[in-house]
């Protein structure tokens, strides 16, 4: 039977600000996506919550974004490819001099929000992002929207590919999430959440908006560290899939 990988983005604070309860929502995850710094983060968060992943054993990953601190990374920006490949290169970078600071090393690499899902449509961006990636360290694995064009070019590089789904948001006809700005984007009912988590997990489908169940292809998923109720729900979900067979 496959193994269900649960990944939560971490490393969310900055100076007098704290994002999240990564203390609490580590002990129920496998893989961490650490901020580098763009949308949130700073080098002693980056320091910290990489010592939190190896105390717990938990993997790391980078959580690259676009240089939007005021947004939180969420705001769509006007990039090229090129600049889209630095981006990469730079944070990811950046992250992994702490972990190998720490005696660790780096484990995958995944775009954060809006730079993610410009990744997901947009070939050249996603191109650019998945070359950054080869680039930097070949063995690393690529967190992708699942049958996205980021996981397209992910492959095509010749990169192992994550596909990720998530558990508390909505899918549209085409694979794609709903966007935030809509009102159902997200799944505010935990058992919800954790049905459609075993839905993807089980039949690799998932049920749209619309009712339709689509193909999908669920090799992580995410749960969103910065809710009140994250360790909660991550808990919820580790919980379920033990019980299903699915070992973490």
């Amino acid at each position: 039977m496959k193994s269900a990988d649960i990944n939560c983005d971490m490393g969310e604070s900055f100076g007098a600000y704290t994002i999240g309860n990564d203390q609490k929502v580590i002990q129920s995850i496998t893989s961490a996506n650490i901020a580098c710094g763009y949308h949130a983060g700073d080098p002693a968060t980056m320091a910290k919550t990489v010592r939190l992943c190896i105390d717990n054993g938990v993997k790391i990953g980078a959580h690259p974004a676009l240089p939007d601190l005021i947004g939180f990374g969420r705001r769509t920006m006007q990039i090229t490819p090129n600049e889209a490949y630095q981006l990469i290169i730079y944070q990811t970078g950046a992250l992994s001099g702490f972990v190998k600071a720490a005696g660790s090393s780096l484990s995958h690499v995944k775009p954060h929000g809006a730079l993610y899902n410009m990744a997901a449509t947009d070939r050249l961006i996603a191109e650019a992002i998945a070359q950054a990636v080869c680039d930097f360290d070949s063995r690393l694995t690529l967190f992708a929207l699942s049958g996205s064009a980021l996981a397209k070019a992910g492959k095509k590089a010749g990169l192992a590919v994550a596909h990720e789904v998530f558990a508390d948001r909505t899918y549209q006809e085409d694979g794609s999430l709903t966007p935030r700005s809509e009102a159902n984007a997200l799944i505010t009912d935990d058992n919800k959440a954790i049905d459609q988590v075993m839905q993807m997990v089980k039949s690799q489908t998932v049920t749209t908006v619309s009712g339709e169940n689509i193909p999908i292809i669920a090799d992580t998923i995410c749960v969103h560290g910065d809710s009140p109720q994250a360790s909660e729900f991550a808990q919820k979900i580790h919980r379920q899939l033990q019980k299903e067979g699915f070992l973490l």
